[in-house]
């Protein structure tokens, strides 16, 4: 398959601007859908060819875009706080990710990749795969495996190839503030002092433009019907992380780690099995977590967040 154009829902996400960066850079025409009035509106810097569009999840249905070559599907109301258990608002969620599949196939979408997230799987000890049994905890959780399975079945009824990614841990440039290694760097930066657990949990973390290619590569090249994990492949203890962050953004500053205790369900692993991955688009992270963390901080100071 050849991608020249794409559209990508959740314009203002960290993953949906770090793909638009990739494509546009590629020469792919790209549109990006936008929430009306969103408060990050601001932080869009996109590339001067690429399509703006300003559209509600809700009002999917009745977008006309054009034609375009693959789909991408990151909007998402309710990810953090107690929305994650809002009941209707996750369910409406569903009903959205189905939206974008009849626009998909609407528009002459060759795919559909939507983005998961790891939190389809619950609390699990092993190595994620695709076929590691879910147990989803949140309404969050519950919600996108459905809407990954549902959307599976609606984009084999409309002739679309159909691809799923459950992301692991993803940071960058973009990212939100309420997310561990964002709120970690940003008080890294300040200079305040923050509290930890011992950091036992290992963790994989992947930066936000090798999470993009991830993305790009699975519309191009992912199996019709696959599920992917979408992790850098190279876990490393969340004590590792913490103190790698200081060391880039603030050597001097003291970590409180082990000043906290787990919290009730707290997930100590989140480790992907990525060969599938590799094996079927090629894919390889390249950006190494502490350049990463560094570009990150220089986001922030850009943007004086």
């Amino acid at each position: 398959m050849t991608i020249n154009s794409a559209i990508i829902t959740g314009g203002t996400g960290m993953l949906a601007m770090a793909l638009e960066r990739l494509l546009a850079g590629k020469g792919i025409a790209v549109t990006l859908l936008v929430r009306p009035g969103s408060p990050r509106l601001g932080q869009l810097d996109v590339s001067p060819g690429t399509k703006v569009v300003e559209c509600d999840l809700k009002d999917l249905h009745a977008l006309e875009a054009g034609s375009h070559d693959a789909f991408y599907h990151f909007g998402w109301d309710g990810t953090f706080g107690p929305a994650r258990d809002n009941a209707a608002l996750q369910c409406g969620n569903i009903r959205h990710t189905l939206d974008a599949v009849e626009l998909a196939a609407r528009l002459g979408c060759g795919v559909f990749v939507g983005a998961g997230s790891q939190a389809e799987y619950g609390r699990a000890d092993g190595v994620l795969t695709a076929s590691t049994p879910c147990n989803p905890e949140t309404g969050y959780g519950i919600a996108k495996l459905a809407a990954g399975r549902l959307s599976r079945i609606a984009c084999g009824q409309l002739g679309v190839r159909h691809v799923w990614a459950r992301v692991l841990s993803a940071y960058g440039p973009g990212d939100n503030t309420q997310t561990m290694m964002m709120s970690c760097v940003r008080s890294l930066m300040k200079g305040e002092r923050m509290a930890f657990t011992k950091g036992e949990q290992r963790w994989d973390y992947l930066y936000c433009d090798d999470a993009a290619m991830g993305f790009y590569l699975m519309g191009l090249r992912g199996r019709d019907g696959a599920v992917y994990p979408l992790a850098s492949g190279k876990p490393r203890s969340l004590a590792e992380y913490i103190f790698a962050a200081r060391d880039v953004v603030n050597p001097a500053m003291e970590v409180g780690l082990g000043e906290l205790a787990y919290p009730p369900g707290q997930v100590m692993r989140l480790e992907a099995d990525t060969s599938a991955l590799v094996h079927d688009t090629g894919f390889a992270s390249s950006v190494p977590f502490e350049r990463g963390v560094s570009l990150t901080a220089n986001w922030l100071k850009e943007h004086n967040l």
